[in-house]
């Protein structure tokens, strides 16, 4: 028997990971996500499929993000009909995203309807929220560590990764040979999640190469967060955090609990502006299998470890317009991360003209965002068709990434009791790729090389 695998996808690029495993008897697509960024790689998403959806057995996904789940509404609408096997944390976050991933595609699809904005007649969405919700239906949630039989004549299991709540390893076993994932690895010894769970061998090795050329800044994010926490609350000012809804603002929403508990910022009123936030950050309290100890200590003790002493949630758009009126200090936590879109805009239209304003970065900022421009000291800022000064003050902290760095990677690797026959960089871009590679060659004297687009590899 034979098996082998083709790069569909995050191979020379850190978006639309896509994987197909074929062996004798069946094929499993090992993630399904959306290629996002720049307009060619969107455009695959438009493209014919590059595997017959009706054909496959299963789809294994490491995580909720859309760039390893985002696809999995179009693959049912184009036919697919068989199990979707993620962990449980995966499963709850993906009732969240999938079906606001729709309704993205259709808002813009409508947009350019009305505008005239489109070469297609009508213009469409990619999917809608029908083909979302067909896809959820066939999730089906499995325990990390437990086995499992995604197909004929093959195993599967999932083990923690620590990127976000849910995300995992992914291991396939099939023609007697084992394929081991990394899916997106986490950091070490950080507030909330579990350190990555160790693998003890594989024959052939996937690894996520996101950070593969860098090592995240020394020490924690506390101190730029409580400087901008204690210049909110000195010049009596509002301080606006662009937030991820998924991972970042649990990790915000943590150490600002913590910073008031040990006594080193102001209990300031924070507003958690942001639907999918709030979501999130339920479906974390829920899951606390996959905390860390110090987190599932504070649970212990009665405490809730997301809720600041003053919190506030703003479920709805009214909630978000009449903080307009509210005299600071306070903190708002709104969506997007980059400030290219959500509910955050408005904030940043409204109160960046204002000096005792603050503005946190807590991610990073893509070339191009608004998020970008803020951070390189732009002076004005288009919001809505409006030029907008800039007069707050901006911060930023890259401490609080959820991806684990080139450091990390290694000390995961070196967890193989027995080095991998071959192992492949993906998730990353080209430099990140090749200098992930050169590092696992120097020191742990391992074959690596860096997945190439659509490449076949016999595993």
């Amino acid at each position: 028997m034979t098996a082998a695998l083709t790069f569909l996808g995050a191979a020379g690029t850190v978006t639309g990971a896509k994987f197909l495993v074929a062996t004798d008897g069946a094929r499993l697509l090992l993630e399904c996500g959306m290629f996002q960024g720049l307009r060619e790689l969107r455009a695959r998403n438009w493209e014919a499929p590059p595997v017959r959806p009706e054909t496959l057995a299963a789809v294994l996904l490491s995580h909720a993000h859309i760039d390893h789940s985002g696809y999995l509404p179009r693959l049912v609408r184009d036919g697919f009909e068989g199990p979707i096997f993620c962990s449980p944390g995966t499963a709850d976050l993906l009732k969240i995203l999938l079906p606001d991933a729709a309704r993205l595609q259709e808002e813009e699809a409508d947009f350019r309807n009305r505008n005239g904005a489109t070469r297609h007649r009508p213009a469409l969405p990619l999917f809608t929220v029908a083909d979302a919700e067909r896809a959820l239906r066939l999730v089906k949630p499995v325990a990390f560590d437990q086995p499992f039989s995604p197909a004929r004549h093959v195993d599967a299991r999932f083990r923690m990764s620590g990127h976000i709540l849910g995300a995992s390893t992914v291991e396939v076993v099939a023609s007697g040979r084992r394929l081991v994932y990394s899916g997106d690895l986490g950091r070490y010894d950080v507030p909330i999640m579990r350190d990555p769970v160790a693998v003890a061998s594989a024959d052939t090795l996937l690894v996520e190469s996101t950070y593969g050329d860098r090592l995240h800044p020394a020490g924690d994010a506390t101190p730029v967060i409580t400087q901008a926490v204690q210049r909110a609350a000195d010049v009596r000012g509002w301080l606006l955090v662009p937030a991820f809804a998924i991972g970042r603002t649990q990790d915000l929403l943590y150490v600002l609990r913590e910073l008031e508990e040990a006594g080193r910022i102001p209990r300031l009123p924070v507003y958690l502006d942001s639907p999918m936030g709030i979501e999130s950050t339920a479906i974390y309290q829920r899951h606390p299998e996959e905390h860390d100890p110090a987190t599932t200590q504070i649970t212990a003790e009665g405490k809730r470890p997301f809720v600041p002493s003053r919190f506030h949630l703003c479920p709805t758009a009214d909630d978000s317009k009449k903080l307009n009126g509210v005299d600071g200090p306070g903190i708002i936590i709104a969506g997007s991360g980059m400030a290219t879109g959500g509910r955050i805009l408005h904030h940043l239209r409204h109160r960046l003209a204002d000096e005792r304003t603050t503005v946190l970065f807590v991610g990073y900022q893509a070339a191009g965002t608004r998020g970008r421009l803020l951070r390189d000291g732009a002076a004005r800022l288009r919001i809505f068709g409006e030029e907008v000064s800039v007069r707050a003050t901006i911060m930023a902290t890259d401490a609080l990434s959820a991806h684990a760095d080139q450091g990390e990677i290694i000390r995961w690797l070196r967890g193989f009791t027995r080095p991998p026959a071959m192992t492949y960089c993906v998730h990353g871009e080209p430099a990140a790729a090749a200098a992930l590679r050169a590092v696992i060659e120097q020191h742990l004297g391992w074959r690596c090389a860096v997945a190439a687009d659509l490449q076949q590899i016999e595993l």
